[in-house]
């Protein structure tokens, strides 16, 4: 059984709003995305494990430190294949962060849209384009299953740590397709499991907000995507996340924390194509 939907929602929103404005506490002890205890992002390579954020976006092209707020789980641009003139939509977008990577990638033909359901997050995003001076970036608040987009907007997808955030994945992933152009692709960091999580992790708002309860198992997960319609869906990079065990909360039982770790959280980035018509 899962948190509620309502539950899950507003304790992400919350979550991710207080860190936009600078709030460290909001962070928190809890295991996953930009938590003190651990992280998704690591610089390890790929199959190495890694339980706190590093430093592998630094050297990247378009880095912009203001934009990074240590909420990754990977580096989708390094697996996306951008290329100049692309118009690239960016998922849970953050303060910015991939989308001024992708737009130096792009460069002045090409454009980003960065989207987030979060206000704050879409407001530090902007503030941040600003300081830039770029014309060819914009961010919009909107929620990932129902994109303020049209139909074929984009050559490509990405998105980092944030749609294992998002309750229904089906419909996520249904509209990651539908603002795809024919023979455009995704290129998405997330965190997945190896088997089930516990029920009691689950129905935890806190870990979902996390970046833990939300997450599925990685052959389910790449079944998603194949039956919304993608081919050539491929994992390019994988990761494992090991938890510490003061990052787990102290309600969880002894045997609930056995079956967390024994299901194995993973940060992965993923590659799908949308066919040509």
């Amino acid at each position: 059984m899962n948190a509620p939907v309502s539950d899950v929602r507003e304790a992400v929103r919350a979550k991710y709003a207080a860190i936009a404005r600078g709030d460290e506490a909001a962070r928190g002890d809890e295991p996953g995305c930009g938590s003190d205890a651990t992280s998704c992002c690591g610089d390890a390579e790929a199959e190495a494990t890694t339980n706190m954020i590093g430093e592998a976006y630094e050297t990247v092209d378009g880095y912009v430190a203001d934009a990074d707020l240590e909420l990754g789980c990977g580096v989708p641009t390094d697996h996306a294949g951008l290329e100049a003139g692309q118009t690239v939509v960016d998922l849970g977008s953050g303060a910015g962060l991939d989308a001024f990577v992708a737009r130096r990638v792009v460069g002045a033909s090409g454009r980003v849209i960065g989207v987030d359901f979060v206000p704050e997050m879409v407001e530090k995003a902007r503030a941040n384009a600003q300081k830039l001076g770029v014309g060819n970036v914009a961010f919009v608040e909107g929620a990932i299953e129902d994109l303020p987009l049209g139909e074929q907007t984009a050559d490509v997808v990405l998105s980092n740590c944030v749609l294992n955030l998002v309750p229904d994945k089906e419909r996520a992933f249904a509209e990651m397709y539908r603002v795809l152009r024919p023979g455009g692709h995704f290129c998405v960091s997330d965190v997945v499991t190896d088997g089930a999580l516990p029920d009691a992790v689950r129905r935890s708002a806190e870990l979902y907000a996390g970046c833990v309860a939300g997450a599925i198992d990685e052959a389910e997960y790449l079944g998603r995507l194949e039956r919304t319609g993608f081919v050539d869906v491929a994992v390019p990079a994988r990761r494992r996340i090991d938890l510490p065990e003061e990052a787990l909360p102290a309600a969880l039982s002894d045997a609930d924390r056995a079956a967390l770790n024994e299901s194995g959280l993973w940060s992965v980035t993923v590659r799908g194509t949308r066919p040509d018509e």
